[in-house]
């Protein structure tokens, strides 16, 4: 973020190609609630320190339910990283997160076992909006 706005129109050409973007780690390190405003994201990616604690730590709840909340109200998505038990899950589902990554899904796993994976889409049919995201 030496050059905002050069980031910014690199951004906006990946967004013109059909690109996604995310912030990653959303709530730690260099990530700051000014880009929100500064950069063209679709998405917000919870770092996996907030959702780790789920359901044990309200705080964690808390910081968890504000950033969805924030992301949806900024157009966003929402993936939480880390997500290893079914009750991480039910509480990201319930708060309106639409996307996780975790051992919940799968262990990382070498490329022609991601595929299949991939092909399915989704973590369960039961469940089609807790969709896993590789």
């Amino acid at each position: 973020m030496q050059q905002p706005e050069e980031v910014v129109v690199l951004l906006n050409s990946l967004r013109a190609l059909g690109i996604s973007i995310a912030i990653d780690d959303f709530g730690t390190g260099h990530s700051s609630l000014s880009y929100l405003k500064q950069l063209p994201v679709q998405k917000l990616k919870i770092d996996r320190s907030f959702v780790r604690d789920i359901p044990a730590d309200p705080d964690e709840m808390a910081i968890t339910s504000a950033i969805v909340a924030l992301g949806h109200r900024l157009q966003m998505s929402i993936v939480a990283e880390g997500v290893e038990t079914e009750e991480q899950l039910a509480f990201l589902i319930g708060e309106g997160c639409e996307e996780a990554q975790g051992y919940l899904f799968s262990q990382p796993l070498p490329e022609h076992e991601v595929r299949p994976l991939l092909e399915r889409g989704h973590y369960s049919a039961a469940r089609p909006t807790a969709k896993a995201t590789a």
